[in-house]
């Protein structure tokens, strides 16, 4: 049986390429969604939500200046407006998120993919 992986990807990130290295290493296939040129829809990312037990706030990049700039760093944001705003700006989806058929999770630290190989 193939294993195949899905992943968020971005190729400046590190944690990205170690993570994709991990997974080819395992002898996983890849399917890489270089998503801030292809977006995540909302049904996307809510999905991977739904298979990692996950919020939006988990998938957050907290630490890029706009979440803090949209209040999205508040206690008062709520998820429905951390997933819009992710929607429509693709930086704020921290990465790698990574969805094997035994789950979905944000693979920070780049180890932490192996919880679902």
């Amino acid at each position: 049986m193939t294993k195949t992986a899905w992943m968020t990807f971005n190729p400046r990130c590190g944690t990205a390429r170690k993570t994709l290295a991990i997974l080819e290493e395992e002898g996983f296939e890849v399917t890489q969604r270089r998503y801030l040129e292809e977006p995540l829809s909302r049904d996307e990312i809510a999905h991977l939500l739904d298979k990692g037990g996950m919020t939006a706030r988990d998938l957050l990049r907290a630490k890029e200046p706009l979440a803090r700039d949209l209040g999205l760093t508040q206690d008062s944001a709520s998820d429905d407006e951390i997933l819009d705003a992710m929607v429509e700006h693709p930086i704020l989806l921290n990465r790698p998120i990574v969805e094997t058929q035994k789950g979905a999770l944000l693979a920070r630290p780049q180890d932490e993919v192996r919880r679902i190989l």
